[in-house]
């Protein structure tokens, strides 16, 4: 179920007594009474809606009120389904990581940052491995390096606790 932001005043929910009137040609038929408004309103089957409240005096419109939420509701529907959500992929890997695998993860890395996603690539240190933290550092910068044409790094390798990470966006054309 979708809403509209705002609701709209409609027919006797309007408090103002003059009123600024469209018609459902889209035609303005300047200043009128409310009471004027709602007859003409009634008589073409078609509700009065209150468009600017806050100009003086308030610009009414006469349309169908059901049919315009319905398009109201559809047009967000379009602008959420156009909508790309930017999703961070993970990837782990290990100080002493084989070249195989270094080729492997780089791989997909690159695959993640084509199709517009962000890249973190997390170093798990274990054990005395923390010991060799330029390990890390130095695989990390490795990863940097054969992204480099694709991706860039939003900031410096950071160590929290037994990680080390970095986060490799697209690079802006």
């Amino acid at each position: 179920m979708f809403f509209i932001k705002q609701e709209l005043l409609i027919n006797e929910q309007i408090r103002a007594k003059e009123v600024q009137l469209i018609d459902d040609e889209g035609q303005k038929r300047g200043t009128v009474s409310l009471d004027e408004a709602l007859d003409l309103a009634f008589e073409k089957k078609l509700d009065l809606v209150l468009v600017a409240p806050n100009s003086e005096p308030p610009v009414c419109k006469i349309m169908n009120y059901g049919k315009y939420k319905f398009e109201q509701a559809k047009k967000e529907k379009e602008a959420r389904k156009k909508q790309k959500v930017l999703e961070v992929k993970e990837i782990r890997i290990t100080p002493n990581i084989e070249q195989h695998d270094f080729e492997f993860k780089s791989k997909n890395a690159r695959k993640f940052i084509e199709d517009g996603n962000k890249v973190k690539i997390t170093v798990r240190f274990r054990g005395r491995e923390l010991n060799y933290v330029k390990l890390g550092e130095e695989v990390l910068n490795e990863f940097i390096e054969s992204l480099s044409d694709v991706a860039t790094p939003e900031k410096k390798p950071v160590l929290e606790g037994k990680n080390m990470f970095i986060i490799l966006a697209k690079k802006a054309e």
